[in-house]
């Protein structure tokens, strides 16, 4: 009986650590479509943000199932918990992917990244992106990433945001006032969708010792 339970939370990690993929892809071709304006592949993510949410419903009925039918307590029963708080987290992370593909449909037909920022723009689609992959291999247990790593990587999306804002805010910035409003939203979405990887990562630290990371 136990070793089916601990296959159900294996398998439930499985689901997490799916949704946590799917975030990634969505900022990855986020990033891409903001980059080259290509507003089909905005589509394209805004459409795919429906298949996290309906993974997100599926992976918390298992949590659910899991919680009801077997009783867990201890080191099983915050693994199970930590599965709920985590995959809001990570269906936000799709979200904000898919709010940065929104803001390419909307500056649309003009480009939202323009050729000042679009280095800093997709430095911070990188490093969001591997946070999420290392996210990901965390969840399965087979990378070195840990909370700490996120937190320290969080702080090189921090200072791209910084720099993003500091540029559309500057007295030279020759794209208006609009223009500037969108990238400071963009900053904004990269810096929550590390924020939210971050505090899975330390959910599930918390899951596995029973102790919150500083």
């Amino acid at each position: 009986m136990r070793e089916a339970f601990h296959g159900e939370l294996v398998a439930l990690g499985e689901q997490l650590a799916a949704m946590v993929g799917q975030a990634a892809e969505a900022m990855r071709l986020a990033t891409q479509a903001a980059t080259t304006a290509d507003v089909s592949l905005a589509e394209q993510v805004l459409t795919a943000d429906a298949e996290l949410d309906a993974a997100r419903n599926t992976c918390e009925d298992h949590a659910q199932r899991l919680l009801a039918l077997q009783s867990p307590v201890a080191g099983d029963l915050r693994t199970v918990l930590a599965v709920l708080y985590c995959g809001v987290k990570v269906e936000r992370m799709g979200d904000l992917a898919a709010h940065v593909a929104g803001l390419v449909r909307y500056s649309h037909p003009d480009p939202l990244v323009h050729d000042e920022v679009a280095d800093t723009v997709g430095a911070l689609g990188e490093v969001t992106v591997t946070m999420a992959r290392s996210l990901q291999e965390l969840i399965r247990g087979s990378g070195p990433a840990d909370s700490a790593w996120l937190s320290g990587t969080d702080d090189e999306v921090d200072a791209l945001s910084s720099r993003l804002d500091a540029a559309v805010r500057s007295e030279s910035w020759p794209h208006g006032v609009a223009s500037a409003i969108h990238l400071a939203l963009l900053a904004r979405f990269y810096e929550r969708f590390a924020d939210q990887a971050v505090s899975v990562a330390r959910r599930l630290e918390f899951a596995t010792t029973g102790a919150m990371p500083d």
